[in-house]
């Protein structure tokens, strides 16, 4: 089936990207992934090409334009080439938003210039050791004094946390106040008592940069406040579909590529005499596979638009990201049985791709977690 969700200024951008990560990202992500970082100055010129800023206004440098179409082909193309360390979707999808919707005109001076560039690299710190689905459970305080907020605290399996210069911080400023004492407070590099702990060792996503964060008397600026004092909660759930498409995103495109790099290996790979693509097996276990990919990108192209039209649910966003990050691990699976032993071989692409899917269905909210907000949505 014909995808219909792009224009033509969407393949422009697809061809931008696709030189830009042949470039810049495919020769180099192999060794990424041994030292466990992706080097700042691919963001710089990332940011040289617009691909971080297009959504930002262009008094402060971006393009201006508010389509969500844009980061569905910058996470497709990287989905596709296996590109998981590079942490361009929290930046573009995730801290964006934040940005846009909730910051004054003085901190859009000083933020947005660089974010565009690529000389800020983001993140957004929610998680804690003790504190995982659970926001409303946060343990990191941020007490007003005087024209300064003293922050303490830990957070974990932060994306970008090696790498960012800026972080949004989920605190409580009323520990007493449940929800209502969440508020969200930017903390900068340089910051005195801020320190990151180590570059965590993962399963998968071994490029990317996830790291401990520390807080320790932390003395922050009451102007790094995002929005109001006690409504970081409502901002949260209010991004967190945003961030759940994006996730769909990547898991729908991370089928098609494990489906399409197995055609591949089926067609030219010999058993008993003739390809294994050949045998019946091979023909139904793909068939299923294409059929659902074909179904989960009808429903992750038709949440884009509801996004752009400011019409996409939280239980939509639930039910899509579970949806397709289970459908996922099911394909990846799937694939690298057919790769037989070759699909456990590190050099093959499958097999990363195995590795980089299990996180899939645990962040951005647990499998069992949407389907909680599903089934809140039902009345039950």
């Amino acid at each position: 089936m014909e995808r219909t969700l792009f224009e033509p200024e969407h393949q422009s951008f697809r061809d931008t990207v696709r030189l830009f990560l042949e470039k810049e990202v495919v020769p180099h992500h192999d060794e990424w992934e041994r030292q466990g970082i992706v080097p700042r100055e691919v963001w710089t010129r990332a940011g040289e090409l617009g691909l971080l800023g297009f959504m930002m206004p262009e008094e402060f440098g971006g393009g201006g334009v508010s389509d969500f179409r844009y980061n569905a082909v910058l996470q497709e193309e990287l989905t596709r080439i296996g590109a998981s360390g590079v942490g361009f979707a929290l930046h573009t999808d995730l801290v964006s938003g934040y940005l846009l919707s909730y910051t004054n005109d003085e901190q859009k001076r000083r933020w947005l210039p660089k974010f565009v560039t690529g000389e800020m690299i983001t993140a957004i710190a929610m998680t804690e050791p003790g504190t995982g689905s659970d926001l409303q459970g946060i343990k990191t305080t941020a007490v007003r004094e005087g024209d300064h907020y003293v922050v303490n605290g830990a957070k974990t399996f932060i994306t970008n946390g090696i790498n960012a210069d800026f972080v949004i911080v989920a605190c409580k400023t009323d520990p007493d106040a449940g929800a209502m004492g969440v508020s969200l407070i930017v903390l900068e590099r340089g910051m005195e008592g801020f320190e990151r702990g180590r570059n965590l060792d993962k399963l998968g996503l071994k490029a990317q940069d996830t790291a401990e964060l520390f807080f320790d008397d932390v003395r922050v600026p009451v102007e790094n406040l995002l929005g109001e004092e006690g409504r970081g909660f409502v901002y949260l759930m209010e991004k967190l579909p945003q961030e759940r498409l994006t996730i769909s995103v990547v898991a729908a495109a991370a089928c098609r590529a494990a489906i399409d790099m197995t055609l591949e290996y089926v067609k030219s790979r010999h058993a008993f005499g003739k390809p294994i693509g050949s045998f019946q097996n091979t023909r139904f276990v793909l068939a299923e596979l294409e059929t659902e990919q074909r179904i989960a990108q009808v429903f992750v192209d038709r949440s884009i638009e509801a996004l752009n039209a400011g019409t996409l649910s939280i239980d939509d966003a639930a039910a899509g990201k579970w949806w397709t990050t289970e459908l996922q691990k099911k394909t990846v699976d799937a694939c690298l049985q057919l790769h037989g032993g070759y699909g456990y071989m590190s050099e093959y692409p499958i097999s990363r791709a195995y590795r980089d899917t299990r996180i899939q269905t645990i962040y951005g909210g647990t499998t069992e977690i949407m389907k909680e907000i599903v089934g809140r949505s039902l009345g039950i």
